[in-house]
């Protein structure tokens, strides 16, 4: 997951440096244990709950923007062109635009609104795959 991250991260503007794998591998971590207390899956043949397929890039996203926000509470995302990475995103049917016309919303708003989308806060994908604990 690693690789696809560091490659999300690299599609949106974001250059990966050496001194960031040690806080995306624990994000990862995070983002894994987060989706599998929610909606784990249990493989028999490794004896464990794992995350499940429909939900990997999930994961990766949410782990892309876990990374991206606490990058940028610790100034980390300084000269991060958040118009040149991205205006607008659409899947299926769900559109999120980030910069409206002439660019109504301010450069860091911008930003905000990337990394709320990335989180998944409210995208309901993860409540599809959410089980009961008892």
């Amino acid at each position: 997951m690693l690789e696809d991250v560091t490659l999300r991260l690299l599609s949106l503007g974001y250059t990966v440096i050496e001194a960031d794998s040690w806080m995306i591998q624990f994000i990862i971590g995070k983002v894994q244990q987060e989706i599998i207390v929610q909606a784990g899956v249990y493989d028999a043949d490794l004896g464990v709950m794992v995350v499940p397929d429909g939900l990997y890039w999930y994961a990766v996203d949410k782990a892309t923007g876990e990374f991206m926000g606490e990058k940028k509470s610790i100034g980390g995302l300084t000269g991060f062109d958040v118009s040149a990475a991205v205006k607008s995103i659409q899947e299926g049917d769900t559109s999120v635009t980030f910069a409206f016309g002439s660019g109504d919303l301010t450069p860091e708003k911008r930003l905000d609104l990337l990394i709320s989308y990335l989180k998944g806060d409210e995208s309901g994908t993860l409540a599809s795959y959410r089980k009961l604990q008892w």
